[in-house]
């Protein structure tokens, strides 16, 4: 029987998974919090407890199980999708293609994952403003990091860290030549983001504007099955 869901990453073997990105801030907190207390300043120690649960929140690194369906394409991030259609054209390849973009406010899990499985082609990263990432000139005004991949049936798809309103640090740890799965960690975005997927023209949306995401588990569309058409 075929398997529905898989591990990319090994699972944790923590109960509550942090994101590594996030330790020099949980530690440079929790440095100032013993410091007020052992000073005696009482209410400056617990805002510091709180300041540190609070990025320990926004930097959890749940596991996640990813789904086998062939041929689909998993969300790269926890949010609120704020587009999902069609574009005449497309900033990374050539003709139209089918957009998605995936708010995340500051409560979401900002770990972003690989939407398929391929070999990663390149990285373009461009410096840029700081909008609020909901905002569609986001895409294209914002600071970003774009991943261009092939798939193994020889689609080219593109997903694009781009940091937002309080954002600024996007952090990737995959590069050029790299072989990825589907659902495969591979980095993140510092406090309130975005990321925007572009698939084929022929590729199928499994999601629209206004539904939630949930990263690498989320099914957000389909590309076409070549098989059939040959």
């Amino acid at each position: 029987m075929t398997e529905k869901f898989q591990w990319s990453d090994s699972p944790s073997q923590i109960a509550f998974p942090v994101a590594r990105a996030g330790y020099p801030f949980i530690y440079a907190t929790a440095f100032a919090t013993a410091v007020f207390a052992l000073l005696g300043m009482t209410v400056l120690a617990l805002l510091g407890l709180l300041v540190a649960f609070c990025i320990c929140m926004f930097f959890r690194d749940p596991d996640r199980v990813i789904p086998t369906e062939k041929n689909a394409v998993v969300s790269p991030a926890d949010g609120k999708v704020v587009l999902a259609g069609r574009e005449e054209s497309c900033p990374f390849f050539e003709g139209p293609c089918m957009k998605v973009s995936i708010f995340m406010s500051v409560l979401n899990v900002h770990v972003n994952r690989v939407p398929r499985e391929g070999t990663i082609k390149k990285t373009i990263y461009h410096p840029g403003k700081f909008f609020n990432a909901s905002f569609d000139k986001a895409s294209v005004h914002n600071e970003r990091n774009a991943v261009v991949m092939e798939t193994p049936e020889g689609a080219t798809i593109c997903f694009v860290q781009i940091a937002g309103l309080i954002a600024r640090r996007i952090v990737c740890a995959i590069q050029e030549g790299d072989q990825v799965k589907r659902g495969q960690r591979m980095g993140l975005i510092c406090f309130g983001s975005r990321v925007d997927v572009y698939l084929p023209p022929d590729a199928t949306l499994n999601i629209g504007a206004g539904e939630k995401a949930v990263g690498g588990s989320t099914v957000i569309g389909y590309l076409a099955d070549k098989s059939e058409t040959e």
